[in-house]
């Protein structure tokens, strides 16, 4: 098999959640997602927002409890067109949504104070140009909040070795250490890591500009 490139795992990804789109909000393909919202939502808690960007956002789920529950301005963006079709039936005019590859957000810079990605960051074939990207749409001393798989070494290992031979779309599972250098030279500082349940984990960072 030929070694898959960017391009391909973007194809990928976009070709799998085109398929699952319809029934990603109820079906086991979404399941791992959903069992973050809750633990995203007590973290958001902790913070002070007023203008949050969903990266990956999907069909919208999170964002749709985000709002019904803080009086924010949202946005989110995603690679698959047919997940956000699915977005804005439910948001309608409360989420600016745009198709966007996390690489290149289509915002201005220093306009959010806080940025969310559940259950996408796995994705991304190059973690740092999406960070980069992420720091410059991120006011000072803004957030950004990661929720994504988590694993232990052994499996983890396993599982990655399999993302290279699917077409599922998936690139990495991360352990903590590479998660906290990713955020650590791409700017980001007051890195909090923590486990959300026993096959997850949410981080915190903070950009000083």
């Amino acid at each position: 098999m030929l070694k898959k490139d960017a391009e391909d795992y973007k194809i990928e990804s976009r070709e799998k959640f085109h398929k699952q789109a319809e029934k990603y909000d109820s079906g086991n393909n979404g399941k791992h997602a959903r069992s973050l919202y809750e633990s995203v939502l007590n973290k958001l808690d902790e913070l002070s927002f007023s203008n949050l960007l969903d990266v990956g956002c999907g069909t919208g789920n999170l964002l749709k409890l985000i709002s019904s529950k803080y009086d924010v301005k949202i946005a989110g963006v995603d690679l698959t067109p047919k997940m956000l079709n699915i977005a804005r039936i439910k948001l309608g005019d409360k989420a600016d949504l745009k198709v966007a590859d996390s690489e290149e957000l289509p915002f201005d810079d220093n306009k959010f104070d806080i940025v969310i990605c559940t259950d996408s960051f796995h994705h991304y074939p190059h973690p740092e140009k999406v960070l980069a990207e992420i720091r410059r749409v991120l006011q000072q001393d803004g957030i950004l909040l990661i929720a994504d798989p988590s694993t232990p070494a052994p499996i983890r290992q396993i599982v990655n070795l399999y993302f290279k031979l699917s077409r599922s779309g998936d690139v990495r599972i991360y352990p903590e250490s590479d998660i906290r250098k990713l955020l650590k030279e791409a700017g980001f500082v007051s890195i909090k890591y923590e486990q959300a349940g026993t096959n997850a984990f949410i981080a915190t960072a903070q950009i000083k500009k």
